[in-house]
């Protein structure tokens, strides 16, 4: 079922979401249901922060961006990106093992905003997957920023506390309207 994506202004978005303890027929239910929503969305990546809920829950899927390549390996050998999506991530912990380098990067809960945002190109990452069991693997590319993005989201961070002061002093006018439409639209519910 594709769910409604929470737009900045929701106190849900600056949450840290909880561990996961065990995966349970509605974590299943969940994960389904937010592949379906990111697709229906056209993202790469949605946290579970985003559709309401408070869990340390994201998944990701970068197939469709052919022009911002990505990598990974597994055991410290290269594995095929495609094979591993679309990627559940459970209770993720990522270690930056790369240099920080700057790329583009928008949200769905942040409709039609982008900006540039420095991140490490390269992590480690350590998550249990859909089925609960480990997963451990270093990314890089857009793979990277994605895993980032969104492991910051289950963690209450947002990418407009990345960008650089001149960005957010930019686009501090559409950030202020998305907030007041978001905040006046709960209101009415």
């Amino acid at each position: 079922m594709v769910l409604e994506i929470v737009n900045y202004g929701s106190p849900v978005l600056r949450q840290k979401g909880v561990r996961i303890e065990s995966v349970t027929p509605e974590i299943k239910q969940l994960i389904a249901d937010m592949l379906e929503t990111m697709e229906a969305n056209h993202g790469v990546g949605l946290a579970a922060q985003q559709i309401g809920v408070a869990k340390q829950l994201a998944v990701i899927d970068v197939r469709g961006a052919t022009d911002r390549p990505s990598w990974l390996e597994r055991d410290g050998k290269p594995a095929e990106v495609v094979k591993f999506m679309p990627l559940v991530l459970i209770n993720p912990e990522v270690t930056p093992v790369g240099e920080t380098v700057k790329g583009s990067e928008g949200c769905l809960s942040f409709p039609e905003i982008y900006a540039e945002i420095s991140r490490p190109e390269s992590v480690d990452v350590k998550a249990l997957d859909a089925k609960g069991k480990p997963l451990a693997f270093r990314c890089g590319g857009l793979l990277a920023r994605a895993v980032q993005h969104e492991t910051d989201h289950l963690n209450g961070l947002l990418f407009i506390d990345r960008m650089d002061k001149k960005t957010k002093a930019e686009l501090q006018p559409e950030l202020d309207d998305l907030q007041a439409a978001t905040k006046k639209a709960l209101g009415k519910k």
